[in-house]
């Protein structure tokens, strides 16, 4: 095959020298002052050693210190605890996980408006109830299969099942 060229993250402090107008030439956007306040506590906390500690710690203990960094919501603080700090129970939830929460796990979000910090909890907590331990990673099979790009490797029946809740979601509740 061809040759893989991967490239590390930069560290805090890379990530501390540049300023915003460097970020936003990069294509960062609005997410550009994010990024440079997010860093500035990073650093302020200790840098690496400090996004080290809290792989140790209890999840809620790592997420809610994320949750400190400007610019940083639950959902990012799940995938950065997830993905980074061996958090394996969290569960970043969006639109598409609400969904398959609702469809595989609890109907009764149905009658749920919008993701609020009650609505994200619970369905957080209804992966972490069926899958324990390692509730992110299987969140993380569940969330791909739903993409367009896997479909064709999944069961046929299990296919027509996702495909008849689509077709009752747009018909029922007018939700996406």
């Amino acid at each position: 095959g061809e040759p893989v060229t991967l490239k590390a993250f930069p560290t805090p402090d890379a990530l501390g020298a540049v300023d915003e107008q460097f970020l936003r030439d990069l294509g960062f956007g609005y997410r550009a002052p994010y990024v440079v306040a997010a860093t500035a506590t990073v650093r302020e906390n200790g840098g690496r050693a400090w996004l080290e500690s809290l792989r140790t710690r209890p999840r809620d203990d790592a997420t809610a210190a994320l949750l400190a960094c400007a610019g940083v919501g639950p959902k990012v603080a799940d995938c950065v605890a997830l993905f980074s700090l061996d958090q394996s129970d969290c569960i970043p939830v969006d639109t598409h996980v609400w969904r398959l929460a609702r469809r595989d796990y609890d109907p009764s979000l149905e009658d749920v408006a919008s993701i609020t910090p009650t609505v994200y909890r619970r369905v957080g907590d209804l992966f972490r109830s069926r899958f324990g331990d390692t509730a992110g990673w299987a969140h993380c099979v569940l969330f791909a299969a739903e993409l367009p790009a896997f479909r064709s490797s999944l069961p046929p029946a299990v296919s027509a099942e996702m495909d008849a809740f689509r077709e009752q979601e747009k018909a029922g509740s007018g939700r996406p």
